[in-house]
């Protein structure tokens, strides 16, 4: 039986260069600024990737491997939580696609092959667009968001 997937696509425009933004994904220095995680990789076919928390620097969350590269207009990983790394079954895939729109780039985040309704795509939904938001708040300004904010109680 083939498991039921959902996929999330993801817009914005940053005023920025493709390069910026792609350096912004790829530099664990970089990210930690505006992600709280850093991600970790040679960034070529094949190589692992991984997602670790910026606050212990050990804590690794998410895993994947690098499927494509294509600085500085494209990224594709796969992504699964390290808990479920043995599991192949539990990957999903992001895809960044940097294009360069008059003076400033939109970002194309799609991330696909979620399986519908589990943890990971509701996880998906809510965590991709505050990271989003904070990645072109910190390229534009210098500050990115708290991304572990949490709604305030009514």
């Amino acid at each position: 039986m083939t498991k039921e997937t959902t996929s999330f696509v993801y817009v914005t425009y940053i005023l920025s260069t493709p390069e910026k933004v792609f350096e912004a994904i790829t530099k664990p220095d970089v990210a930690r600024r505006y992600w709280g995680h850093e991600n970790v990789s040679d960034w070529r076919p094949g190589s692992k990737w991984e997602h670790v928390r910026a606050n212990d620097g050990r804590s690794v969350e998410l895993v994947g491997e690098v499927v494509e590269v294509s600085p500085p207009t494209r990224l594709v990983i796969t992504w699964a939580n390290a808990s479920q790394a043995s599991d192949p079954a539990s990957y999903s895939r992001v895809t960044f696609s940097i294009e360069e729109y008059d003076n400033m780039v939109r970002l194309t985040v799609s991330h696909d092959e979620l399986e519908a309704g589990s943890g990971m795509a509701n996880g998906v939904m809510r965590g991709w667009p505050v990271v989003l938001s904070s990645l072109k708040s910190f390229l534009e300004t210098g500050q990115g968001l708290d991304v572990f904010a949490k709604p305030k109680s009514a």
